[in-house]
């Protein structure tokens, strides 16, 4: 006896994903030329030719909940590939986002994110946050302190003075922009985004175990979280040196520009880890010496960050072919707007120029404030969804 399916079309889905970049969907003819060509599908349900039926069709919850569509880099093989132009990776890429959207928690701002329209809010309303806590501390620190300390007395053993480098010329960001303020707004901002993460990757991990179990990618019906844990501790030195991306040919090229914003990130992370241990812990606030080992670190993670990041550009730019979106762009621009403007600051402030450090510097914390607010809504997303469902296959023994 055949089994009968209901397929329930979503068209509202099926335009959100011609929105998002993937409105070559509906040339798709089932060729499975890009099953073929994929060179890390695996051989039983390869993808992306399941993928791109399920988008043709509107079946929004089959999609969503695929942990498939994470497990494609979006190399291009199968875009270039493609008799018709359905551009399977692009199709993949605006499915991703659209998954983005569906877990993020607020939606509006997820959906504000993908939306150019709504750059100018996400850009002007941090930029005038430092902009007003820079005026504080500039004309009221010393009432800041005093207040602060008369409120906290020695808890924080005086580390809630605005000038800590004291008067004269020398240039000390903290004297723009209070240490005590980047802490008060990033502390929450990071955390903002963890917590989203941790709601969005709690009812991820549960739909693409559904998933998988529904069709018959894994034989652990029950879920369990150490055993996943242990995969994901598997799955990591496979992302570091990136071995599924070198497996593509068509753009093979990109993988050094992406290891190379990977590990500059990595870098500056650990860079601000210390500091932040060394100053609320050992009491010295900085700034270090250029032959510091924490101060090479940090040059080396920045322009590593910043080559990559504008090879990434040069690449979009040069390359014909490659679909570029509003999404792509906006985290692109954040990125090397980040770092270029914290090599500046530091350029100039080795350079004695007070101002133009301090103008930079405003730059920098707008950039890293948009980072880290809208990191799980934006495409850096991917790193963390993608790393979950490749750690999600490892312990499922995807078939």
């Amino acid at each position: 006896m055949t089994e009968k399916y209901l397929a329930q079309p979503d068209l509202g889905f099926i335009a959100q994903v011609k929105g998002l970049g993937g409105d070559t969907l509906k040339k798709c003819y089932q060729c499975a030329t890009c099953s073929v060509a994929c060179p890390i599908a695996p051989e039983n349900s390869p993808f992306p030719r399941k993928e791109m039926i399920a988008a043709s069709w509107g079946l929004k919850d089959k999609l969503i909940a695929n942990g498939d569509i994470w497990l494609c880099h979006n190399c291009g093989d199968c875009t270039d590939l493609c008799p018709r132009g359905a551009a399977p990776g692009d199709v993949l890429a605006a499915v991703r986002s659209a998954a983005i959207i569906e877990y993020a928690t607020p939606k509006a701002l997820a959906k504000a994110v993908n939306d150019p329209k709504k750059l100018p809010f996400l850009i002007g309303i941090p930029a005038i946050w430092v902009a007003l806590l820079a005026f504080i501390t500039m004309n009221y620190g010393d009432t800041m302190t005093k207040i602060f300390n008369v409120l906290f007395g020695d808890a924080l053993w005086g580390r809630l003075h605005w000038n800590a480098h004291g008067g004269g010329h020398a240039i000390s960001h903290s004297n723009f922009f209070s240490t005590w303020f980047v802490d008060m707004t990033m502390i929450p901002t990071a955390t903002f985004a963890v917590i989203v993460f941790l709601l969005a990757l709690k009812r991820f991990i549960v739909d693409i175990h559904a998933n998988a179990v529904a069709e018959g990618k894994t034989d652990k019906t029950t879920l369990n979280y150490k055993e996943l844990f242990q995969a994901l501790i598997r799955v990591i030195p496979t992302v570091l040196k990136h071995d599924k991306f070198n497996e593509c040919e068509t753009n093979k090229d990109r993988a050094t520009p992406h290891m190379m914003v990977l590990y500059g990130f990595i870098g500056l992370f650990t860079v601000t880890s210390v500091c932040f241990l060394m100053m609320y812990l050992g009491g010295y606030y900085g700034p270090y010496p250029q032959l510091n080992p924490i101060k090479w670190l940090a040059n080396i993670a920045g322009v590593s960050l910043v080559i990559g990041s504008g090879l990434m550009i040069k690449n979009r730019l040069s390359n014909k072919d490659t679909l570029n979106t509003y999404k792509d762009w906006f985290i692109l621009g954040i990125v090397f707007t980040l770092g270029l403007t914290g090599m500046l600051t530091e350029m100039a402030r080795l350079a004695h120029l007070e101002y133009i450090s301090y103008a930079l510097y405003y730059l920098h914390l707008i950039a890293i404030i948009n980072l880290f607010a809208f990191l799980p809504f934006s495409k850096m997303a991917h790193l963390v969804y993608r790393l979950t469902a490749m750690a999600y296959a490892e312990y499922g023994n995807r078939k």
